[in-house]
């Protein structure tokens, strides 16, 4: 029977004291608007924006300035800097290029990015960490949960469990948008998305979704 890490993510958040420093992985803006929505009220929230696995540059950093701008419009949440490290990700997936999506190369992705994450968190201080990759219908919670939490222990910090799409429903449709960053406007049709700027990523068929214009959330029945 697989975890329920939605519900695991429950049961700790009514023990914890509110205000908690939590340092949250963010993959992106978007992904991170619904999941700062969901922690805001529980915790005191610290955006730690590392994805080497962005390919190009300009890309990655057209990325971190659209969570820049995010974090300053609503206030959710500070930002921990870092650098993009694209040679890390390059080194640690050579010789899978050619792995299907979620195989074994997105496998080795995750844990480079909860292993720097948890590393971050114990050098900054903060007690709890937590991913925003849970969110995405692409990626695996189980492999997520179980790295995270094992990041934390080799680390000395607590990993927060969380399936986010499971609470795609539950927050306001406003912070779910998903923005496009091809050409910058953001405002091309989500169902029409096909470049995600991550290296060797090919775009598999997302589950029925809903739309709302420019937004939609994967429709979970």
């Amino acid at each position: 029977m697989k975890e329920n890490y939605d519900k695991k993510m429950t049961e700790l958040l009514k023990d914890l004291p509110k205000g908690t420093p939590l340092l949250l992985h963010s993959c992106c803006a978007p992904c991170s608007s619904a999941c700062l929505e969901t922690l805001k009220e529980h915790f005191q929230l610290t955006v730690f924006y590392y994805n080497p696995n962005i390919g190009d540059e300009a890309e990655y950093l057209k990325r971190k300035a659209e969570q820049i701008r995010f974090l300053k419009e609503t206030g959710w949440a500070k930002l921990l800097d870092c650098d993009h490290d694209a040679a890390a990700f390059i080194g640690i997936v050579r010789g899978l290029e050619g792995e299907p999506e979620r195989g074994r190369r997105c496998y080795r992705c995750y844990k480079l990015r909860l292993d720097a994450a948890a590393e971050a968190a114990k050098k900054n201080g903060f007690q709890w960490f937590c991913t925003t990759l849970t969110l995405s219908p692409y990626k695996n919670a189980e492999w997520l949960n179980e790295l995270g939490q094992a990041a934390g222990e080799r680390f000395g910090v607590h990993f927060l469990p969380s399936d986010f799409k499971k609470r795609l429903w539950a927050v306001p449709t406003g912070f779910l948008r998903v923005r496009l960053f091809e050409g910058g406007n953001g405002k091309a049709e989500a169902g029409k998305k096909s470049y995600f700027g991550i290296k060797f990523f090919r775009l598999l068929p997302l589950p029925r979704t809903v739309f709302f214009g420019d937004s939609y959330a994967p429709r979970l029945t």
